[in-house]
């Protein structure tokens, strides 16, 4: 019995002329978005993500949703990661700065230590 449903909807699919994609498609207007510099969906960030949908009557803002707690969290934990890598930058290029201090001071140090010119050598030096 198995058999005959089977090959009825195998039949049924290839007289189909629609055609089946597994592939997500790009989102509408996505591509417009991120090159007029806007987020890649309208629901990442903005007003209407970010504002409380309510307040009281008196003024009072309402208490914050989960969603916006959690997104809360999320850019705080960037903005510590992105505060530690600057630093860490910062820490590479003074490293770097202290051995280009320290290869010229060794540099100029083997310069002193070289023998100095004597005699008829001196001399021409010195008057040029």
């Amino acid at each position: 019995m198995a058999a005959p449903i089977r090959t009825l909807c195998c039949s049924a699919l290839r007289l189909s002329s629609r055609h089946f994609s597994s592939t997500r498609g790009l989102q509408a207007g996505q591509k417009w978005r991120t090159e007029h510099g806007l987020s890649r969906s309208g629901t990442e960030y903005g007003p209407l993500t970010d504002l409380p949908d309510w307040s009281f009557e008196d003024g009072r803002p309402a208490p914050p949703l989960k969603g916006q707690l959690r997104r809360r969290q999320e850019k705080e934990a960037l903005a510590r990661r992105i505060v530690m890598l600057n630093s860490e930058v910062d820490r590479g290029i003074e490293v770097w700065e202290e051995k280009q201090q320290e290869a010229k001071r060794l540099e100029e140090h083997k310069k002193s230590l070289l023998l100095k010119p004597k005699g008829k050598l001196l001399i021409k030096k010195s008057k040029s």
